[in-house]
């Protein structure tokens, strides 16, 4: 999901250079056009499954009559709203206050991913209270859910302990403790980049000295566990292959090369884009904190026809609803085949919907079957799979937990959380590991400079693609139970082609449009189109290419891509005396072909199921640790999921190192050599602090004075970005260059 910068000469407007294999850039001076007014459609979205409220939630604060028991006293919750109206003048009952803010704080705390009622497996693994069920469980939850509802309220704050107990009875101390104690561990409460936060001490080390986390993989996941890690009193290392942070979040900067439109640009993400669902959203808790506005992503979606004419609203309706339809037969039928069966017995999903379109005699019509492709075409692109290859039974397994609230677009992309969160990390870029030692002393991560990182634990953090690869060499090899679940699971293919504009030519006022295809095997192509001159600064559009289309786009000539999504613009506003201009510059992914990704985001195939994401997430030995979207059986294909999971290895490392006592080594991490020339930056004899966390890094058998870190001529200082503007290349979006004649 991302891509790289091309740079083209601007003494020709249509020329494009590439700087790898993996997008496409491409510079063309256009005519005007004016604005066209579409048929508004509201989308199909998934629904977030309704807060359950709370009932007879036992609470801890005090009651209106004074007692010196500190039994804790239960409430009735709120009546209906008809019922709750109260004469004027008259407040409502101590008791119905408190009920009420018991209700909110539980649906902060759900939305945050809490059970309402119950504990969550990481509460039960920390032991949170010394006996399951009861009035200490039930009273614990009410405490856990008051101090993220309290923190959440404004996280800009550092919430202290001593804060979280002020509207607690003090008798309940120990439940605080817990409660707060788990809950900053796990990364719930106090996280982020807000001043307070960063300027915030760590933990005292669960060691001394301090253990050392080798991470491998500066994106989302990583980021976010050094982040955490660091917090914790750990030292930390990100070694990334890149040169930038990210992995699949990348925000592309471009830029007209034509004299006679030099002062157009945007900002785009060719990765992940959309903040699917912002309540409970860390990623919406960052955006509060850096002070970053949202763009809610608006659900009109016109649909038109191949030949440009909008879709029948009446036909577009009931084919939406048939769709619907077909699904729901699909759930019936996993349902006979979980209770009669065995959930172990499974087909595709597209197997299964086409099963049932045909013997219920469905979208017979060529305009009804263009409608049905498109439905199903989005469905490819909400999974990044062919439905083919989707599992019946487990493909939506997801669905309960998802986010609430809006879709939302961050106005100048999401690199700007990607460099906030990696400034001022201990991040060596342009190293890819190639090998993972481990064993009972610690482990050994090596990459292809011939340098050896030499640390306690590991967290691996790159894409399932690249697992599935084999592109790093585990040493002694991953349990068979890992490798199986690896295997098992899909990573599937998204690819865009972004195009800048001179001006905006569609309809401003509308988020998405799509486009329908007659032939089946292509519905994929250029199927939905998202505007981002709201959120990107400038004209810009995005052709999405999803399912069989996104794996036959790879080997297309790019500027063949560009003049078919052209095509398809042009045949949609020419009838309408709409004249399309030619794009200033235009960037086409290659997902599958980025040796750093292999693909874009995991789904779960036929025969695998959501156990295998919590298989891929178990550490080995507690030496090698596991982070990433494909690791979040809750929140998988998300960039929240990612970020989250970073926040829970992080603990779990934590917890690993309680539990074994580890006693450290002198100096923490060592770097080796292993034939090169190495030096670290500006150290004396025993090597340096490099960054500001006061990793430790130390030269085996070098030279006094230390020498440059790497051999590739880069001066680095270890700040969580390259020094002094060093080029960015090898960022994992293999670029084709193409030129369109103007």
């Amino acid at each position: 999901m991302e891509d790289r910068t091309s740079n083209s000469a601007p003494s020709s407007p249509a020329a494009t250079t590439t700087s790898s294999p993996s997008d496409v850039a491409v510079t063309l001076p256009p005519p005007s056009a004016a604005d066209p007014a579409l048929p508004p459609r509201k989308r199909r979205k998934k629904q977030f499954p309704g807060m359950i409220p709370l009932h007879r939630l036992r609470i801890l604060r005090h009651p209106p009559s004074s007692s010196s028991s500190t039994q804790p006293v239960q409430y009735d919750p709120p009546p209906p709203r008809s019922a709750a109206i109260r004469r004027r003048g008259r407040p409502p009952s101590s008791a119905l206050r408190l009920s009420r803010d018991l209700d909110v704080e539980a649906l902060i705390a759900i939305a945050a991913g809490f059970p309402i009622d119950s504990l969550t497996e990481e509460e039960i693994d920390s032991a949170v209270i010394p006996v399951l069920g009861g009035p200490a469980q039930v009273n614990y939850i009410a405490v856990r859910n008051h101090i993220i509802s309290r923190w959440r309220s404004d996280p800009s704050v550092w919430l202290s302990e001593a804060q979280a107990l002020e509207s607690i009875r003090s008798e309940h101390h120990p439940l605080v403790s817990s409660a707060y104690s788990f809950l900053l561990r796990h990364g719930y409460i106090n996280f982020g980049l807000a001043p307070a936060i960063l300027s915030a001490p760590p933990r005292p080390p669960p060691s001394t000295p301090p253990p050392t986390v080798l991470i491998i993989g500066a994106g989302l996941a990583g980021l976010s566990a050094a982040r955490h890690l660091l917090s914790l009193g750990f030292k930390v290392a990100v070694i990334e292959g890149r040169s930038r942070p990210g992995g699949r979040v990348f925000t592309k900067k471009m830029q007209s090369l034509s004299p006679d439109h030099p002062d157009i640009s945007a900002s785009v993400d060719l990765g992940g884009s959309v903040l699917t669902g912002i309540n409970g959203n860390p990623l919406g808790v960052l955006a509060r904190q850096m002070g970053l506005p949202l763009h809610k992503v608006r659900d009109l979606c016109p649909l038109y026809l191949p030949d440009g004419r909008p879709v029948d609203a009446d036909l577009d309706a009931r084919m939406e609803t048939t769709f619907n339809q077909l699904l729901d037969k699909v759930c019936r039928l996993r349902q006979t085949v979980c209770d009669e069966l065995s959930a172990s017995i499974d087909a595709s999903l597209g197997t299964a919907l086409e099963a049932f379109r045909k013997a219920h005699n469905i979208a017979t019509s060529a305009d009804e079957r263009m409608l049905l492709d498109w439905h199903l075409a989005n469905l490819e692109y909400a999974n990044a799979a062919l439905l083919s290859d989707l599992s019946m039974v487990f493909w939506d397994q997801d669905d309960p937990y998802e986010m609430g609230g809006d879709h939302c677009f961050i106005p100048g992309g999401n690199s700007r959380f990607v460099h906030a969160l990696a400034q001022n990390l201990p991040i060596f870029y342009d190293r890819t590991v190639t090998k993972v030692h481990y064993g009972s002393d610690g482990v050994i991560v090596s990459t292809d400079k011939g340098q050896a990182f030499r640390g306690d634990m590991a967290l691996c953090t790159v894409p399932l693609g690249v697992l599935k690869k084999g592109c790093i060499q585990f040493i002694p090899q991953l349990p068979t139970k890992k490798q199986e679940a690896i295997k098992r699971l899909g990573f599937g293919l998204l690819n865009k082609v972004a195009m800048l504009f001179p001006h905006t030519f569609w309809d401003g006022n509308i988020d998405t449009f799509g486009h329908l295809t007659p032939h089946s095997n292509h519905r994929g192509e250029f199927f939905l189109f998202y505007s981002y001159t709201s959120v990107s600064g400038g004209p810009l559009l995005i052709a999405l290419v999803a399912g069989e289309s996104a794996i036959n786009f790879e080997s297309q000539p790019p500027m063949e891509s560009v003049t078919k999504v052209l095509d398809v613009l042009k045949k949609i506003f020419s009838p309408k005396g709409i004249e399309v201009p030619k794009p200033l510059e235009a960037v086409c992914t290659r997902w599958g072909e980025d040796r750093f990704a292999h693909g874009s985001y995991s789904y779960i195939s036929v025969g695998a199921s959501g156990d295998d994401y919590d298989v891929l997430a178990e550490s080995v030995n507690e030496r090698v640790f596991f982070a990433g979207e494909a690791t979040n059986r809750r929140y998988p294909a998300t960039m929240h999921g990612a970020m989250l999971s970073g926040f829970r290895e992080a603990a779990n490392i934590e917890k690993a190192v309680i539990r074994r006592g580890l006693e450290s080594r002198k100096g923490g991490m060592e770097l080796r050599n292993d034939g090169l020339d190495l030096k670290s930056v500006g150290v004396g004899k025993d090597g340096a602090e490099l960054g500001n966390d006061g990793l430790g890094l130390r030269n085996d058998g070098i030279e006094k004075d230390g020498v440059e870190l790497g051999n590739d001529g880069s001066d680095l200082k270890i700040e969580g970005i390259e020094k002094d503007g060093v080029e960015l290349k090898n960022e994992g979006i293999a670029e084709e260059a193409a030129s369109l004649a103007a």
